[in-house]
């Protein structure tokens, strides 16, 4: 299958491999291919330039989001959650219309410091905050400016090396979840789960559960933080 990943990140770039290894013909999307292939940084997260990361899996294709979104036949966004909705919005009407969008942004709000009201340091800084939350989310957003797109929210409550690769913990018996208004997209979904080696999935239902999703980010992050490092979420039933 021909998969448009959005997004160069660290998790867009897990979720690249992984889905190349499986055999699928991947598109990475960015903003200026130019100019992400010019960075010589690291980036604010510390993961190296993205030249680097693409030497080392030449069977990649590097478009602009618009030619990775038209050409995927599933599209997996990794846009950052402060820039989805406008860079998501700005792509050709048809380049995602019946299709189906995996979102896993967080929409995270990275604040200067001494910006926050009530900071939560942390070792990386202080914790962004987040917006929307409580009475809306990103992944709501995002399907309200593109109502003929299947978009499903998952992949979000785990660290994605995690989601790539469950087995990391547990043997794979671990918890993922995903929530959507679409059952076909839901579908599609559970099966990428399923070869990335999740078996237990729950339905959380209609995309308003994503307020959920997005928001345990910060109780996700708390508990990494306690433990020193990353972790599997079993719900037991």
């Amino acid at each position: 299958m021909k998969i448009a990943i959005l997004g160069t990140g660290a998790g867009a770039r897990q979720h690249a491999a992984r889905l190349s290894a499986l055999g699928h013909q991947i598109i990475v999307g960015t903003r200026d291919p130019e100019a992400t292939l010019a960075r010589t940084e690291p980036d604010m997260m510390g993961t190296e330039p993205f030249a680097l990361f693409l030497a080392a899996h030449p069977e990649l294709t590097l478009a602009t989001f618009a030619e990775a979104a038209q050409a995927g036949e599933l599209v997996v966004n990794g846009i950052d959650g402060a820039n989805a909705v406008a860079a998501l919005t700005a792509l050709p009407a048809d380049a995602l219309a019946g299709k189906t969008l995996i979102d896993y942004a967080v929409p995270y709000v990275y604040q200067q410091p001494g910006d926050a009201r009530y900071p939560w340091p942390t070792p990386w800084g202080e914790m962004p905050r987040l917006d929307p939350v409580d009475t809306d989310s990103l992944a709501e957003q995002i399907q309200r400016a593109l109502p003929d797109t299947h978009l499903v929210k998952t992949f979000v409550t785990q660290e994605q090396e995690t989601v790539v690769d469950p087995a990391e913990f547990g043997g794979g018996d671990h918890t993922m979840f995903l929530a959507g208004d679409h059952e076909d997209a839901k579908t599609v979904a559970r099966e990428l789960l399923a070869s990335y080696g999740w078996n237990d999935i729950i339905d959380l239902g209609p995309l308003a559960a994503a307020r959920g999703l997005e928001m345990y980010a910060h109780f996700h992050t708390a508990v990494g933080l306690a433990l020193g490092g990353r972790f599997g979420v079993k719900i037991v039933r």
